[in-house]
């Protein structure tokens, strides 16, 4: 089956069939391998991509479900050249530790944080409570949400016209 979609802002045509996972399609086929798999039942968010601005488990997406979609990987998020402020907030605190479930916060925080720009660290949690780390306490997570949230409202102040 000859699907069509947008992937981080590029028209993708690929061919596939009904039992190709988008998390495969991704890193087999296209060669996204910022998405990772962690346990392939939806339960770590390790492969957590935005569909149509949505946070999703690639692992549970049948490839075929995203023609005409909109797909956004952590590879996506850059911004002219230079890391999104969740990228560069999650480097700055600490909050990369082995790197594994790293892809999957950042995609989750930014679904997060747009949906809502000003959260509470009891927000946050409940935000990115699908995404699992293994290495952390989640406290430097949680303050790299809180300086992207911050970076994020300061830019957009500073865009805005009269």
């Amino acid at each position: 089956m000859k699907i069509q979609f947008c992937l981080n802002g590029e028209t993708v045509a690929c061919d596939t069939d009904g039992s190709v996972r988008l998390l495969d399609l991704l890193r087999e086929d296209l060669h996204l391998t910022g998405t990772k798999e962690g346990c392939g039942e939806g339960e770590c968010g390790a492969c957590t991509v935005l569909l149509d601005g949505k946070a999703v488990n690639s692992c549970l997406i049948p490839a075929p479900s995203v023609d005409g979609k909109d797909v956004v990987t952590v590879e996506g998020l850059s911004r002219d050249g230079g890391l999104h402020p969740v990228q560069r907030a999650f480097m700055e605190t600490g909050a990369v530790q082995c790197g594994f479930c790293t892809p999957g916060f950042i995609v989750a925080t930014v679904a997060l944080l747009n949906e809502n720009s000003d959260p509470n660290d009891e927000e946050i949690r409940a935000g990115l409570e699908g995404n699992l780390c293994r290495c952390t306490g989640y406290a430097k997570i949680i303050e790299a949400v809180r300086k992207a949230a911050m970076w994020i409202q300061a830019e957009s102040e500073s865009t805005r016209s009269c």
